[in-house]
């Protein structure tokens, strides 16, 4: 039996390339989930990828609202009675020029990639105590190389990296292990989007496969509690 077993899970980011791949490995697992996405029929399409594997229930919602972060947590409180695993996998990217891009959209990457995970994960932490549970935050190697075109995404990523360290620093003496997760290009439609503000082709089978980046993560939850995982950082890897 794996150790995630009947475990509580709540994955945001749930109908992107990424969380929905670490749902269906924790799926794969045993655990129970709770899928969060913005896209409903993405989110329906996981549901049946895992029928029969695990207990999955889908909730539509877009974390740029504060109500709808509420509702999330107030989801998994009542119908978990708490989590044992929290997985920020969403998150909100755009790309240009610090000079030109619009101050809004550096708040929207802001309040998804930072302020969203923050609330959230202040409205579970009692259970997540509670159960001595895992939290993952899904960052980005945007955060160690931060290149031209991308200050605001790379600067809410770093926000989320501060937030994961300081946050282990807080409740691991308490039990709760907290990872953070930096994938370099992984295949999905935010690394078409890259691509394409590249001027450069876009091949997935070049790139980190979701599966890869979702199974890293289930093996660091897995391990015995004598170690903790802080810090995994993944990219493609190079052809000879």
């Amino acid at each position: 039996m794996s150790p995630l077993t009947d475990r509580h899970a709540l994955v945001t980011g749930a109908s992107g390339a990424i969380g929905g791949a670490i749902a269906e490995a924790l799926a794969d697992r045993g655990a129970r989930l709770l899928a969060v996405g913005r896209d409903a029929a993405r989110l329906a399409a996981l549901a049946l990828r895992v029928r029969g594997r695990a207990p999955l229930r889908a909730l539509v919602a877009d974390l740029m609202d504060d109500a709808a972060v509420d509702r999330i947590a107030s989801s998994a409180l009542g119908e978990f009675g708490g989590v044992d695993i929290l997985v920020h996998a969403a998150g909100a990217y755009a790309s240009g020029p610090l000079e030109t891009s619009p101050v809004e959209a550096f708040d929207r990457q802001l309040r998804v990639n930072a302020r969203a995970p923050y609330l959230l994960t202040q409205r579970l932490l009692p259970s997540l105590l509670a159960r001595q549970g895992e939290i993952v935050f899904v960052n980005s190697t945007a955060v160690i190389a931060p290149r031209a075109g991308v200050a605001a995404y790379a600067a809410s990523k770093a926000a989320l990296r501060a937030l994961a360290d300081s946050l282990r620093a807080e409740v691991n003496a308490r039990g709760v292990r907290v990872l953070s997760v930096f994938p370099g290009r992984t295949a999905s439609s935010m690394q078409e989007e890259v691509h394409r503000a590249e001027g450069a082709a876009y091949r997935a089978e070049k790139l980190v496969q979701p599966a890869d980046v979702a199974a890293a993560i289930v093996n660091a939850l897995a391990l015995p509690r004598t170690a903790e995982m802080t810090d995994l950082y993944l990219r493609p890897m190079q052809a000879p």
